[in-house]
């Protein structure tokens, strides 16, 4: 038998803010989290200039120097987005936490960036002043799952996730896996990045970033025929969930049910996405929802702004669902955030889904006629009333996920 799982806590840190009133009224005005990156302007071999950086994030005084000398920026803002959740779920310092049933299901691309510096530099040049006793816990890729359990001291398992673009989508999905067989009874979920200079490198090499240097307000533009890339970004969202007859026993606001996850991978490239396997993902996930196509009112899409992911996300997302579903792409706000895109995904479209207005994808004007066939959101944002959610991410790799959330 199978158990239901509940999402009792929310929490993050975006470039457009660390709470969902801050980030609606930006949606609301249009605003992005996308800026000029002049700070780049000394590395002459990538040619992109967007960002959208945490601005001012610092957990310095909150936290003390000792408590983060193992963290880097990525598991600074993950534990801060954990810390809002658990305080959100009202968890925060609860004993549950340290009784063996509560775990960890949390991920990352990378890790810390600048702690690498401290081991490149003993590579190449022989020693490194900047090399430390913390710099492999900041800069391994389960920085920011191992981080969160030490700081909440945490008992449970811990599942750390490190896929690219689905390390958060996954981290939620594997969570879910975990509550709903009985290993767990709650799980601290999602994905975290930190912005480098070096994540923009990957896809400038691929020629996949946007070069809209003069007019970052433009840019990225998710499914629009003039799109030219994607834009990276940063930032940490975390989901608390939760077996529900536990959920309910001890009172706790429920803000969605967690109903289906689907996971795979194309199996064919490491960059070029499949729309095949892609679609089969989603149609997973319904079917551990138990759940039609039609049943699906709104899609939290990746929309990256890339020519060929948009196109192949259309045409796997039509497969599955059918024409005419309503989607958007928060990306066009943060730009892609890596491992924590799809964590910052599904924690807003919850609170979108609960509120029943839905946020356009910024800068789209003229839908790609590759993308057609879908509802696409643009212009102004949606009044919609629905039952359940979908949020689709696709990685490097071919992984592919699918997250269904069910309002309450």
């Amino acid at each position: 038998m199978t158990r239901r799982v509940a999402v009792t806590g929310m929490g993050g840190v975006t470039s457009l803010g660390a709470d969902w009133p801050t980030i609606r009224g930006h949606f609301r005005q249009g605003r992005t989290g996308i800026r000029y990156m002049g700070e780049w302007e000394r590395h002459h071999g990538v040619h992109t200039r967007l960002g959208a950086p945490v601005d001012g994030f610092d957990v310095e005084e909150r936290y003390g120097r000792k408590r983060i000398r193992t963290m880097g920026p990525v598991a600074r803002m993950a534990v801060y987005a954990s810390e809002m959740a658990l305080l959100d779920a009202g968890l925060l310092g609860d004993k549950c936490l340290v009784g063996g049933r509560t775990g960890i299901a949390y991920g990352s691309s990378f890790g810390g960036h600048q702690a690498a510096l401290g081991f490149a530099g003993l590579m190449l040049e022989g020693s490194s002043p900047r090399l430390t006793g913390t710099g492999y816990v900041q800069m391994m890729s389960h920085t920011a799952a191992v981080n969160i359990g030490i700081f909440f001291a945490v008992t449970g398992r811990i599942v750390p996730t490190s896929s690219a673009c689905t390390s958060g989508s996954q981290g939620i999905g594997y969570a879910y896996e975990t509550i709903r067989h009985g290993a767990q009874d709650v799980m601290i979920a999602g994905g975290a990045e930190e912005m480098s200079v070096s994540n923009a490198a990957v896809f400038d090499t691929f020629y996949a970033t946007s070069l809209k240097n003069d007019a970052p307000h433009t840019s990225p533009r998710p499914f629009d025929l003039h799109r030219d890339g994607l834009v990276i970004g940063e930032g940490a969202a975390t989901l608390i969930l939760e077996e529900w007859e536990h959920a309910k026993a001890r009172g706790a606001r429920i803000h969605a049910e967690l109903v289906g996850f689907g996971t795979n991978s194309d199996g064919t490239h490491i960059t070029q996405p499949t729309p095949d396997t892609m679609a089969i993902a989603l149609d997973l996930a319904l079917e551990q929802a138990g759940l039609p196509p039609s049943a699906i009112g709104f899609v939290n899409g990746h929309g990256t702004a890339t020519l060929w992911g948009d196109v192949a996300e259309a045409e796997a997302t039509r497969k599955s669902l059918g024409e005419g579903v309503p989607i958007h792409s928060l990306k066009s706000y943060f730009g892609h955030s890596l491992g924590a895109c799809g964590s910052i995904e599904a924690w807003l479209g919850v609170e979108m889904m609960k509120e029943g207005w839905f946020a356009p994808t910024a800068n789209l004007v003229q839908v790609d006629p590759k993308c057609a066939g879908l509802d696409h959101v643009m212009g102004e944002g949606r009044a919609l009333e629905i039952e359940h959610l979908m949020s689709t991410n696709f990685a490097f790799g071919g992984i592919n996920t699918a997250l269904i959330f069910r309002r309450v």
